[in-house]
């Protein structure tokens, strides 16, 4: 008899205790764009006129002219104090372009990226071209999902992919 009694007190401390374990943090239903997105740095913007990106993985190619946008880069602002205390930031120019080339589908295999366009003279930017594979990342945890990006840079060098 007595047996049972410490099998069920046993079962009833396990029970117990699962219970009094954190939770954990519920991962965001945040989904990332399929996009190759291309910045050009802020030294080489006055030379660039106009892109046109084409982007092929998997057997499928995709390409566009881009439609150029003015980059920004975050500048955090005063946190507040207390049990509801939170963060804000703004967001400043940072003299870059960037633009996005929707594929439908990003994974995770490589891609053959070249970019060509027009000078601000009108004369043809040079060819740029780079075989790349995407940043596979984890921003919200092992336990939620997983984030691919592609995202490349343009300048004066070359192509290369982002940091």
């Amino acid at each position: 008899m007595r047996k049972l009694w410490a099998a069920v007190a046993l079962g009833t401390t396990a029970l117990l205790g699962s219970g009094c374990q954190p939770e954990s943090a519920p991962c965001p239903a945040i989904a990332m764009a399929p996009v190759v997105g291309l910045t050009i740095a802020e030294d080489y913007v006055p030379t660039v006129q106009g892109v046109h990106l084409r982007a092929c993985q998997d057997g499928t190619c995709k390409e566009a002219d881009l439609k150029l946008m003015p980059g920004s880069r975050s500048i955090p602002q005063a946190c507040s104090t207390g049990p509801d205390g939170a963060c804000s930031a703004t967001m400043q120019p940072d003299g870059t372009m960037y633009g996005l080339l929707d594929m439908g589908v990003l994974t995770a295999s490589p891609i053959s990226a070249k970019v060509t366009g027009t000078a601000s003279t009108g004369r043809p930017l040079p060819v740029r071209t780079l075989d790349f594979t995407p940043k596979i990342l984890k921003p919200f945890g092992e336990k939620c999902g997983t984030v691919i990006t592609a995202n490349l840079v343009l300048d004066a060098s070359g192509l290369k992919q982002a940091a």
